[in-house]
């Protein structure tokens, strides 16, 4: 499911198609982060069909057509553009640059699926929310910590069910390898990325407001620092903050780049969740020194204590829903709203953050 430095994350579940082959169209435009592949294995998990993509680097669209065989190389992004056909374009293009296509390919009148972070700045995400509200169409975000991560999945269902209660507090740790040495130059380059709260803090932000059924927070303190990497003075390798949802949630997080070579996969993600009858324990990616496979779950409440293995169980609902979305005009894979606030806290906290190690 992972792999050692989590650039080339690409789950693969069980097929689940919503639509028949060739009832829904999509391309991809852009490979700079290897989340394009889990983005893709989403989409055609789920009735899906890629039909182009387009990368300004031979290279990138090799592997990605050697990847998906039957996938035309596009020339440009025109060829996509201009393609009636297709109804979705999916991206990982550097983050910096990933507002001014999704703009583009909503001009087009297609919906956009980024990958996180959609936006690296207050501004971008204003120009993207006109934009929705101008055209009607989706502009999806590949928050991928807690959409495709089936134990991440089902602590949502068990929250809905009422397992635990009213969710009161949750603790995220988003911790990453960060294997400089394979990374391309715009990983240190905090104009492209955004900084650490504003970059891998979306996924933790996005999780605290769906788990604690917020529609939105006040970002209360943010830190940024970095400790290790002196060498490459634009990276942020630590950062955290803590939030006050309007519900009354309370959420703290902390991210990282400096998972240890030792740990048998790329990050030890976990997110703590509180609620007012119980409380859930989910080690994403591994279960330390235990078990080198993810999708642990841990729940406590007043019916006892259980531990679930989830991986293959579950399944990831959310593409399916977003195509489903897309062709009958619905929000229930994930509200625009919800969409952009997520985004918007985390650009909050980006810029509100102290400096705390250089």
């Amino acid at each position: 499911m992972s792999n050692k430095d989590g650039m080339n994350y690409a789950p693969k579940g069980k097929p689940n198609p919503v639509v028949k082959e060739g009832d829904f169209l999509f391309a991809a435009i852009g490979l700079d982060h290897g989340h394009i592949y889990g983005m893709c294995n989403g989409l055609i998990e789920a009735g899906a069909t890629p039909k182009w993509v387009y990368d300004p680097d031979p290279k990138k669209v090799d592997e990605f057509c050697k990847r998906y065989p039957n996938v035309l190389a596009a020339t440009s992004e025109d060829d996509i553009l201009q393609d009636p056909s297709v109804q979705l374009v999916a991206s990982a293009k550097i983050p910096s640059q990933r507002c001014d296509l999704g703009l583009k390919v909503l001009d087009h009148g297609k919906h956009y699926f980024s990958d996180k972070p959609p936006f690296t700045t207050l501004e971008q995400l204003e120009a993207a929310r006109k934009k929705t509200a101008e055209t009607g169409l989706k502009w999806a975000v590949y928050y991928s910590e807690r959409l495709h991560v089936e134990s991440a999945v089902f602590a949502g269902q068990l929250i809905k069910e009422g397992a635990i209660g009213r969710v009161v507090h949750v603790i995220g740790t988003g911790p990453h390898r960060s294997n400089v040495k394979s990374r391309p130059e715009w990983f240190f380059q905090k104009e492209h990325y955004g900084g650490i709260l504003c970059d891998i803090g979306s996924h933790q932000i996005e999780q605290f407001l769906y788990y604690a059924n917020a529609k939105d927070a006040k970002v209360l303190h943010s830190k940024v620092g970095n400790y290790k990497h002196k060498d490459y003075p634009g990276l942020e390798d630590f950062g955290d903050a803590t939030l006050l949802a309007d519900n009354g949630a309370t959420h703290y997080f902390r991210v990282d780049w400096l998972t240890p070579d030792g740990l048998g996969t790329w990050g030890d993600g976990r997110v703590l969740i509180l609620g007012t009858d119980g409380y859930i324990e989910v080690r994403k990616y591994i279960d330390i020194a235990r078990d080198q496979n993810g999708d642990h779950l841990y729940l406590v409440n007043h019916q006892g204590e259980k531990h679930y293995v989830l991986s293959g169980q579950v399944g990831f609902p959310y593409f399916g829903e977003l195509i489903l979305d897309i062709l009958n005009g619905t929000e229930n894979a994930m509200t625009q709203e919800h969409v952009f606030k997520a985004a918007e806290l985390c650009l909050i906290a980006q810029k509100q953050a102290i400096r705390v190690e250089e």
